[in-house]
């Protein structure tokens, strides 16, 4: 008996985006909208800090803030959806574009903003910079290197299993990654482990400047799910509501014990790739503020009755002060010593 395979396995419980979002409680719909607009607020002030000093022209080495910048606006979403299910003591691992996850899970905006800037008041003590976060305190990291963060989850994953903390750990990838080997390995060890973890895969259709469907076989890589026995599930039109609903789901699920879950969001890049990003690959662009999730979101919940202008304002500037008060830190730290150089490389023994 022969099983055909030319057809793509049905996704389960998949997310259409005709399907109306899920009536959430107020309060719930009110800190998805804060934490998207802290995460949001935190990325605009380091844009600004970013390109205060790049110039003439745009030296990528000048300035407070030197080397790269990949920026989360547009995607706040998928981070505020998520992390509203997560506690301290669970593991997120995410990108290279990694903040608005950051936010999300709660890292220190003041420690995170410090290593930014390069300082050795920073998560790192200003070493790694902002694709290499990395807080003990609450589980999270994130790396360069394309779907890293994948195995490393696992890896946390099976301790809580092993000790029975009834922690969870989120792997965070693109869509590009989805392409990787470290990828599907990971599925398949966590579906034969059945380790409480929840994939997320955040598809805002570029992976630097290739376009999904000039990449991907499959039109949504939830699809990729059935392969590896676990459920998979695609969030149309980057709906917070809709993502904080799947999200649900797949954590329920990982801390029952009943294994992993596969999570795609169809999401959106606000801006470049990178800072400095000229974009000319990309059509569309002068439409994109339409298509930003927070002024939508916002206007869903006014239209409901969650938030009105004097609740707007506070939110926003409370968002504003906690930015500035981690910015203004961060720029009154001190830069790491030189003579420090190989400090913190290796792990040191106090004798």
């Amino acid at each position: 008996m022969s099983t055909d395979i030319t057809q793509p396995a049905p996704v389960p419980a998949r997310t259409d985006a005709g399907s109306p979002a899920p009536e959430l409680p107020d309060e719930v719909r009110l800190g998805l909208y804060e934490t998207m607009v802290l995460s949001r607020t935190f990325e605009e002030a380091i844009l600004r800090e970013y390109h205060a000093d790049k110039g003439p022209g745009f030296d990528i080495g000048k300035g407070l803030v030197p080397g790269e910048m990949h920026l989360s606006a547009g995607q706040e979403p998928v981070a505020a959806g998520v992390c509203a299910h997560l506690t301290r003591d669970d593991a997120v691992t995410a990108t290279h574009r990694p903040h608005h996850f950051a936010v999300a899970h709660g890292v220190d905006l003041r420690k995170m903003t410090a290593e930014i800037f390069g300082r050795e008041t920073g998560l790192g003590r200003g070493r790694g910079g902002h694709m290499h976060l990395f807080d003990p305190d609450t589980h999270f990291s994130c790396s360069g290197i394309i779907a890293e963060g994948y195995p490393p989850a696992l890896g946390m994953a099976f301790a809580f299993k092993r000790r029975g903390t009834g922690g969870i750990a989120v792997a965070v990838t693109g869509e590009g990654a989805a392409n990787q080997g470290a990828f599907h390995e990971s599925l398949n060890l966590a579906a034969l482990w059945k380790l409480p973890v929840v994939f997320v895969v955040e598809d805002n259709e570029w992976g630097i400047s290739v376009a999904r469907t000039a990449s991907t076989a499959v039109t949504s890589n939830a699809q990729r799910a059935a392969g590896y026995g676990m459920p998979g599930e695609r969030v149309e039109d980057n709906d917070v509501d809709a993502v904080y609903d799947a999200a649900r789901r797949a954590v329920a699920r990982a801390r029952a014990g009943e294994g992993p879950s596969l999570i795609e969001v169809a999401t959106l890049r606000m801006w470049g790739h990178f800072e400095g990003d000229a974009q000319g690959y990309r059509p569309g662009l002068a439409d994109l503020p339409k298509l930003d999730p927070i002024p939508r979101y916002e206007a869903r919940l006014r239209e409901a009755g969650v938030l009105d202008d004097g609740a707007v304002s506070r939110i926003k500037e409370e968002a504003s002060e906690k930015v500035e008060s981690a910015v203004a830190f961060a720029k009154d730290s001190p830069v790491p010593d030189v003579a420090d150089v190989m400090k913190y490389v290796f792990a040191e023994e106090n004798r």
